[in-house]
């Protein structure tokens, strides 16, 4: 279940396009907003499902709230992505 809701995060452009943002620095809900033409209430939905999914984590300082991507759920991802190509170049020992 929790791979499959990252799965779902990730499939979308815009949330990728977000995590990309994030890999720069926390971000406030209006930063991110400011990267995109869609609605803030669209931009809030995405940011729900990535928080969701675990990929990101918020923060409120004051009236704001930043957001920052959660590395260690993408590094499982990554470990995971890489056992999978790796399982394919096994048998073929140069």
């Amino acid at each position: 279940m929790g791979l499959q809701n990252t799965l779902k995060a990730l499939a979308d452009p815009i949330r990728r396009e977000i995590l990309n943002l994030l890999k720069n620095g926390p971000l406030s809900a209006g930063e991110i907003v400011d990267h995109f033409s869609v609605t803030g209430a669209s931009i809030s939905r995405h940011l729900s499902v990535l928080k969701e999914a675990d990929l990101i984590r918020d923060r409120r300082e004051g009236k704001f709230i930043y957001y920052e991507l959660n590395a260690s759920v993408l590094e499982e991802i990554m470990l995971w992505i890489t056992d999978l190509k790796g399982e394919s170049d096994h048998d073929g020992n140069d």
